[in-house]
């Protein structure tokens, strides 16, 4: 598998820094690696955000080497890796899947990342799309 391009948080709509905001679960992946999201504004504005967990690597590698270390040491330093997966924006992270602290935590890195107030930010997931947290928790 080869390493997934980089995309920087500056890219990405402006709204996203300025009021409130929510983070949808819209589906998953059979194994929980891949959590399909959009990130949907109070004018409804729409922005697709997935949740890639890197380390997930059966039946093969969701991501190269590269992108699995570079997103280990973002994360390490509290940020977060964003990437193109499937043709999608994704935030990549540590893990092999989601449980509900994982989402909040890795939104909540998106916030920091495009400079906005945390308290603007909102979780909604779906039952079923996450399952329990299979982080790497480092």
């Amino acid at each position: 598998m080869s390493d997934l391009p980089e995309l920087d948080a500056f890219d990405l709509p402006d709204w996203l820094g300025t009021g409130p905001v929510t983070w949808h679960a819209r589906g998953a992946d059979r194994t929980g690696f891949h959590v399909l999201g959009a990130l949907v504004g109070d004018g409804g504005q729409e922005q697709p955000c997935d949740l890639l967990a890197v380390d997930q690597a059966f039946p093969e590698p969701v991501a190269g080497e590269g992108t699995r270390r570079l997103a280990h040491q973002l994360w390490r330093n509290g940020q977060v890796l964003l990437v193109t997966y499937a043709e999608r924006p994704a935030l990549a992270v540590p893990g092999t899947g989601f449980g509900a602290d994982r989402v909040v935590e890795v939104v909540g890195r998106l916030v920091k990342a495009v400079g906005a107030r945390p308290e603007n930010y909102v979780v909604a997931l779906r039952l079923g799309v996450v399952r329990g947290d299979r982080g790497t928790g480092g």
